[in-house]
């Protein structure tokens, strides 16, 4: 469960301006700030079925669009790479080279 919401969190981070601001505000209060369905659906004043639903709907096309766009996918290629880099380099203005990559991500 964990690793899946560590997947839907980075997910959303890249893809978050593809969604609309209902899907947004549903997926920022149930993955970000850890309001439960019921309490998301009080908020909004729907049922706790429909924010489940809403929230299923978004987590699928956030998948979709990683099939299409890989952005998480390089990111944790490139996340890999920095860090065996970082473990072969020894000169420090390397090394400060690799961080401030690092930093861009």
């Amino acid at each position: 469960m964990l690793e899946k919401t560590t997947r839907i969190n980075y997910l959303f981070d890249f893809y978050q301006a593809l969604l609309t601001p209902k899907q947004r505000n549903y997926m920022e209060m149930y993955y970000l700030e850890d309001y439960s369905l019921g309490e998301i659906s009080e908020l909004f004043q729907v049922s706790r079925q429909a924010v489940y639903d809403n929230i299923r709907r978004t987590e699928a096309m956030l998948e979709t669009y990683e099939e299409k766009l890989h952005l998480y996918d390089k990111f944790e290629k490139r996340s890999n790479l920095m860090s065996k880099l970082q473990d072969k380099v020894k000169d420090d203005d390397a090394q400060e080279i690799i961080n401030q990559l690092q930093e861009l991500d």
